[in-house]
């Protein structure tokens, strides 16, 4: 799947309407793939435009994700994923249960380093900081950046962009 312009997308009220339909892998490469494709990606400087998480349960990750971080919900996905937002993007982040369903607190292992999430200033930083001192989670804060990490050890840094 790729991030469509904004105009391209729908909503249904609050929630944004999404497919999960299969991609062929090898036609994608074969209509896709190109020496100029491949360029003009390290020209761009590609990124990740947003992440999924592996979370034990979805009830949790929204208690964490929404009612604490304070992102919107953008839409679920038959109680087995949680997509979240901030400003109104279709999503930013999403939370499955798809191969971790019941699992507890990741183990250290070679995988996902840890997620940056950028806000627009340090008032942010602040606010989220108290948020989660409110809600007794851990956290390192800067003063310019704030380090935590959710119920299932996913590392996550707050930022100043």
């Amino acid at each position: 799947y790729y991030d469509k312009p904004r105009e391209g997308w729908e909503w249904n009220g609050s929630t944004v309407v999404m497919d999960s339909l299969p991609l062929p892998p090898q036609r994608y490469l074969q209509q896709y793939l190109s020496e100029a494709a491949v360029s003009g990606q390290h020209d761009a400087g590609a990124g990740i435009g947003h992440v999924h998480l592996q979370v034990g349960d979805v009830p949790t990750a929204h208690d964490f994700y929404v009612d604490t971080l304070g992102f919107e919900q953008t839409a679920g996905w038959h109680g087995q994923a949680l997509f979240v937002s901030a400003g109104g993007y279709h999503h930013h982040m999403a939370m499955n249960v798809w191969n971790s369903r019941g699992a507890g607190p990741r183990k250290d292992t070679l995988g996902l380093g840890e997620v940056v999430i950028e806000v627009p200033s340090g008032d942010d930083v602040g606010a989220l900081a108290d948020r989660l001192k409110v809600a007794g989670i851990a956290s390192h804060h800067t003063g310019q950046e704030l380090r935590f990490e959710d119920p299932w050890r996913n590392r996550l840094r707050v930022a100043v962009r």
